[in-house]
């Protein structure tokens, strides 16, 4: 793919844009995501590790620009990593995006973000066979490291394309091996010199819509296949450093100890506790142990909090109760305790035009219900709500269960979700 940014080919200035035939070349829904399967599927857990800038990550590159190009789409890579499908001419202005992310958590499921980008082909196809004129641009994006799984910040391309994440900062995050964002963009073939804010770019797109597997089960019980997005929860990740002392575990009586690891395991307890109390959730799912053997105690825990509610003042209550809990336990231990914020997004209440003229579009299909819910989880389509109108479409998740293997959605459901992206641009984009 080469280095940094690439210029798309650009399309018609004036008049309407019909959709072109995707020719024998084209895939159906079905077909992309059997391709699209196999891609960094770990053989013994079943789950995914499409992590950023790594081999993985390359083919799933590979295989956007190869979807893009069989469908005579134009297509280029901004300065930040992230993939476009262009339909029209960029430079147009007013464009409908869609789209969401390839990457995974560590051993994650298929259809948290590939569900996004593969209905997006899936549905520039549903217009093509419909011979769809339309006034506006269309495009499909693939954002990098939406889930932030290999250098510990979640959506990277999108914040650094809506200037959410400085330069200099990006510059500063590293994976558990100590690699550099850079030196990963570098050794993937990608100039990490020209990352930063892109606002030239998002002045061209008038509405992203992202459509993405539920991580939830609200459709599963009301019976609904697709649903719309309301708003996503205020959220953020929290580091707690307990630093006790190292020593024998077999020599070392326990009232001598000071052992980090006792405060880290009443912390974590102490999290589940205060999310109950306040309808909210709190989950410490990643620990680093230090000097992490066996028979030695810990001198360092350090655990990673995420925590999310419904509302800010909630979750500012549960994350002040956590860190006040294990400020008392690391002190009964002897332990000492640094607390470090490492990222945070506030509520975003996604765009009441663009979400209610989604409503609108597919409200023209009596059979087709469309409830409005919130979510707990965080989207590129949330970070770039400051910067342009964006809304998203949820696909029905039968069980609820996400960033696992068993994540899952049924084909008909999938189907239905494609259907309506596909009203939805359409309607957009003929305006």
């Amino acid at each position: 793919m080469g280095t940094g940014a690439s210029a798309p080919t650009a399309g018609p200035t004036a008049g309407p844009t019909v959709v072109p035939d995707a020719g024998p070349t084209g895939t159906s829904f079905h077909d992309m995501w059997r391709e699209l399967l196999p891609i960094g599927r770990h053989p013994d857990s079943g789950g995914y590790r499409r992590f950023a800038w790594t081999a993985a990550d390359a083919e799933c590159r590979a295989w956007f620009e190869e979807q893009a190009r069989s469908r005579g789409l134009a297509y280029e890579v901004d300065r930040n990593g992230n993939q476009w499908a262009w339909l029209g001419d960029p430079a147009q202005g007013d464009a409908v995006v869609s789209g969401s992310h390839l990457d995974s958590v560590p051993d994650g499921g298929a259809f948290d973000g590939p569900l996004g980008v593969v209905s997006s082909f899936a549905a520039l196809d549903v217009l093509r066979s419909r011979n769809a004129q339309l006034s506006r641009p269309i495009a499909i994006v693939n954002f990098g490291d939406e889930e932030g799984a290999r250098f510990g910040l979640a959506c990277v391309g999108s914040r650094l394309t809506a200037g959410q994440l400085t330069v200099e900062q990006a510059h500063r995050l590293t994976d558990g091996d100590g690699i550099t964002l850079p030196q990963a963009m570098e050794s993937a073939g990608y100039d990490p010199d020209i990352i930063g804010p892109d606002p030239e770019r998002l002045a061209r797109i008038g509405a992203f819509v992202e459509l993405h597997v539920e991580q939830g089960r609200a459709l599963d019980l009301s019976g609904d296949r697709v649903g719309i997005a309301s708003a996503i929860w205020p959220h953020g990740r929290w580091r707690f450093d307990f630093r006790g002392e190292a020593n024998h575990a077999g020599t070392t009586r326990l009232v001598d100890r000071r052992d980090p690891m006792l405060s880290y395991a009443e912390t974590v307890l102490a999290a589940r506790r205060e999310a109950e109390l306040a309808g909210a959730v709190a989950t410490f799912g990643k620990i680093s142990v230090e000097p992490n053997g066996v028979n030695a105690i810990p001198s360092l825990v350090r655990g990673w909090l995420d925590s999310r509610a419904a509302g800010q003042e909630t979750l500012d209550t549960v994350v002040t109760g956590i860190e006040k809990a294990a400020r008392e336990y690391a002190a009964a231990h002897g332990v000492d305790l640094d607390v470090v914020r490492e990222s945070f997004t506030p509520v975003v209440e996604f765009d009441h035009a663009l979400r209610d003229e989604l409503a609108r579009i597919l409200g023209n299909d009596t059979d087709l219900k469309v409830p409005v819910l919130g979510t707990g989880a965080g989207h590129d389509a949330g970070i770039l709500s400051g910067s342009i109108p964006t809304a998203m479409l949820f696909v029905r998740n039968p069980t609820g269960v996400s960033h696992s293997p068993a994540e899952s959605a049924a084909e008909d459901d999938c189907v239905a979700g494609v259907s309506a992206l596909a009203d939805v641009l359409e309607g957009l984009a003929r305006r």
